[in-house]
């Protein structure tokens, strides 16, 4: 099924500049099954151009089982910009995984912290994790679970983290899972001009299980406002757009999850 989404998409134009012109349209919403319960959204995100040569984006889903996975989702993504902004402030490369996983023990212990405080156990903020991180010329993704990252290159898409579940059905890996984290970090040449980071809400309609590529009937059209809009960083019209897309019948008759979604181009 190809789906649209309602705004027109607008020409852009203009001089080409020394650095990348990202752009972004992003909009998260409580799944059906949520709001029927009554329970708060579990997903989270955030995305940032921290200078001009860098780009970070990151989404993380608190586990459904978990008392607190949104907070835990949420305090994961605030706690990973702030290192990401912090260590481009002070270096011109990227860190390397040494470092991640210095940050990823600082975040564990500040996510024990906030389990004392309310007398439960760090499992009770769950949280997974997927990050696209764009600096010059190279592209870094962090994984941890089931959220997952495509990119397009030469007009094709290709996963660069695919969903990881865990060995039994409908589970996956989280951040607070010991006795360590199971990361994945993954470095690439910066030869993609879109990006598209989501949920696991999203993987029924984004993802092909029987091949494990990317849905391109699915990104095609979702990614062409994004390639043709006018300016850069967030596109404001777009996102609103995106967010009532992701509340569309015909999209929450196929998923009753959380939905988030970060469309990325720099066409």
């Amino acid at each position: 099924m190809l789906y649209h989404w309602s705004i027109q998409p607008l020409q852009r134009g203009g001089p080409l500049r020394a650095s990348p012109c990202w752009r972004w349209a992003v909009a998260s919403r409580t799944g059906t099954s949520h709001v029927r319960l009554g329970t708060r959204k579990q997903d989270a995100y955030s995305v940032m151009r921290i200078t001009s040569d860098a780009l970070c984006a990151v989404v993380s889903d608190g586990a459904g089982s978990a008392s607190y996975g949104g907070q835990g989702a949420s305090l994961l993504c605030r706690n990973l910009m702030s290192s990401f902004r912090e260590w481009f402030d002070r270096h011109e490369d990227l860190p390397d995984d040494e470092v991640i996983h210095c940050w990823l023990d600082q975040i564990r212990d500040r996510l024990s912290e906030a389990a004392s405080r309310r007398e439960v156990t760090r499992r009770q903020f769950a949280a997974t994790l997927v990050m696209l991180v764009v600096y010059k010329t190279s592209v870094l993704a962090l994984q941890v679970g089931d959220s997952a990252l495509v990119a397009r290159k030469n007009g094709v898409w290709e996963a660069l983290c695919w969903p990881e579940n865990g060995e039994f059905a409908s589970t996956t890996y989280f951040v607070t899972d010991d006795p360590a984290v199971r990361l994945h970090t993954f470095r690439l040449g910066l030869e993609y001009d879109a990006f598209a980071l989501f949920s696991d809400g999203l993987e029924s309609v984004a993802l092909e299980q029987a091949t494990q590529q990317p849905f391109a009937r699915f990104f095609d059209p979702m990614i062409k406002p994004v390639d043709q809009a006018e300016g850069e960083g967030r596109l404001a019209e777009l996102s609103a757009s995106l967010a009532r897309y992701l509340d569309s019948p015909a999209l929450c008759e196929r998923t009753d999850d959380d939905k988030t979604l970060i469309l990325i181009s720099c066409k």
